[in-house]
């Protein structure tokens, strides 16, 4: 099999083009082009009156060997990596132990699934509810400001991820193609084979949901088992000739369960149990993260700005954008999670904190659009401990709390008064989409003064990019602050912490990964250096025996 990449067509090409395409690219008979299939596909919109599709595909041709000698100085055709993913072993019949993997969002997913499909029948603890009844306590917040510490869009079965746009992309380094490993059992589950070729692959909440539930019952009919609203209140650690080591975890039910191979899957909202941990010893350390607003603009203003007459064309969808300004002040501005046609979403975990997020279904047809206008900041904002990003994080929700009317409603600003520093009194041509509601007021105090400088300097730098994107009646909401986790449990060469042998630190609450996809690789990875390790321990023990 042979890969050929950049492949360009015009936008609206007739499905028959594209092998036409091949042939002429690779001087090909009709006969010579066994089959092909579509590896990626994506778009270039450099220029906005000519949009061209761009075509990653995978060939058969009969004599494969003569056509890479023909174009071996053209890099643009080569062989096709092998993308199948390959288990590093399989659990023994009389296996003595079970692993437990804390958390069910993406990482703990993929940790739990692919330890269930090489034999060794994980056990997971996760402190929310199931996903369907999590829903129902989401909506909750949302339509009645009532939240629920433990079941909210941070905690519960399919983690953050299941309330968000389901973006399935990363820039993530992926020589082993474990992403693929992610995407195809996605696929499996219920997810649209699209997401398997196109560039920018998205789900949605909506299929989320039965996706995750699929995934479970995955892992249960492999001999697995999901315990919900478990939360883990403490963990076992004995001292060693060898140093500290996990012996097991200790639920806030007072059940203790035994276990020498842990894996944190935490997600980045765990406060609790990061505090629990750096009290026991867990080496862990302050890592930088972002906080900023959402900010809604129409998703047609969007569209326009960044597609040009080709705005609204089905085979594009809804358009995105990726902006970043580096401001004087030496901050660092820039989108985050943008979600085309979505809402803003209540996203808080804490009692008396106002958190934001974007969210978006596989449709993209909401009438806004929303992304996270973010400012980079670093310990040494924050130089007190490992633990002092979480504090801030805190001081800023509850102030957004305070801001917002102290019942969840979201404090909200327009661009146009932001800009002039003056509080916005009412709203203009831009409905914002946050549930509970958004309460409009001056978000010159939401966030640090270096931040709220940085974004005023940013915005009109963005509106030179995009057309439009500092109208006066686009709407800022406060505040984005869970962009990732605010410290790293670090961990060695085998990913396990460095400090703890046995407990394996994972996704994006360990400081591991950012966003569904890559949480879902670094899932892949844990569980394959838990598994080996069991493994080692396994045929050491039939040894001695």
């Amino acid at each position: 099999m042979l890969r050929l990449t950049e492949l360009k067509l015009p936008l609206d090409h007739p499905p028959a083009a594209l092998r036409a395409a091949i042939l002429q690219r690779l001087e090909l008979a009709d006969n010579d082009l066994v089959g092909f299939s579509i590896f990626k596909r994506s778009y270039d919109a450099r220029k906005k009156h000519a949009l061209l599709m761009v075509y990653a595909v995978d060939v058969e041709v009969r004599n494969e060997a003569a056509l890479l000698k023909k174009f071996r100085n053209d890099r643009h055709l080569a062989l096709a990596p092998d993308m199948d993913y390959r288990f590093v072993g399989h659990a023994p019949e009389n296996l003595r132990e079970r692993p437990l993997v804390v958390g069910f969002g993406p990482c703990g997913i993929f940790a739990a699934l692919v330890l269930a499909q090489m034999g060794f029948k994980p056990i997971v603890l996760e402190r929310g509810k199931a996903v369907r009844e999590r829903t129902q306590d989401t909506w909750g917040l949302w339509r009645k400001h009532v939240l629920n510490p433990e079941s909210n869009v941070q905690f519960g079965e399919g983690g953050a991820g299941t309330f968000s746009d389901g973006k399935l992309y990363s820039q993530i380094k992926d020589p082993r193609f474990l992403g693929r490993k992610v995407l195809t059992e996605f696929v499996k589950a219920g997810a649209p084979e699209e997401i398997l070729y196109v560039s920018k692959p998205h789900i949605g909440t909506f299929r989320l949901v039965g996706m995750v539930e699929a995934m479970r019952h995955e892992i249960e009919s492999l001999g697995g088992e999901i315990r919900f609203q478990q939360r883990v209140s403490d963990v076992l650690i004995e001292d060693g000739p060898d140093g500290k080591r996990i012996r097991g975890v200790t639920l806030a039910s007072g059940e203790t369960l035994h276990g020498n191979h842990v894996i944190l899957a935490l997600g980045h909202s765990a406060r609790d149990t990061f505090e629990m941990l750096h009290a026991r010893g867990v080496y862990m350390e302050a890592k930088p993260f972002s906080v900023g607003f959402r900010i809604e603009h129409p998703q047609q203003l969007i569209d326009k700005a960044r597609l040009g007459p080709n705005a609204g064309n089905p085979l594009i969808g809804a358009a995105d954008y990726k902006l970043v300004h580096h401001a004087k002040n030496g901050r660092a501005v820039y989108s985050f999670c943008m979600c085309p046609g979505g809402t803003v979403v209540a996203a808080a975990s804490e009692p008396g904190c106002v958190v934001t997020n974007g969210m978006s279904q596989y449709s993209r047809n909401e009438r806004n659009a929303n992304a996270g206008i973010v400012v980079g900041i670093t310990p040494a904002d924050f130089p007190s401990g490992p633990l002092a990003g979480i504090e801030l994080q805190r001081e800023l929700e509850a102030r957004a709390f305070e801001l917002g009317g102290g019942n969840y409603d979201a404090p909200g600003q327009l661009v146009g008064d932001f800009l002039e520093g003056k509080p916005s009194t009412r709203l203009g041509s831009v409905e914002p989409s946050y549930k509970p509601g958004v309460h409009l007021t001056d978000l010159a105090t939401a966030l640090p003064d270096y931040a709220i400088e940085a974004i005023r300097e940013a915005l009109p730098a963005f509106d030179r990019q995009i057309k439009g994107f500092a109208m006066k009646d686009a709407v800022l909401t406060g505040v984005e602050t869970r962009t990732s986790s605010p410290l790293r449990i670090t961990r060695d060469d085998d990913l396990q912490s460095i400090n703890v042998k046995g407990l394996y630190p994972a996704g994006e609450g360990a400081g591991y990964a950012g966003g569904i996809l890559s949480a879902g690789v670094d899932g892949i990875q844990v569980a394959e250096a838990a598994a080996r390790e069991m493994l080692r321990e396994a045929a050491a023990n039939a040894r001695s025996v």
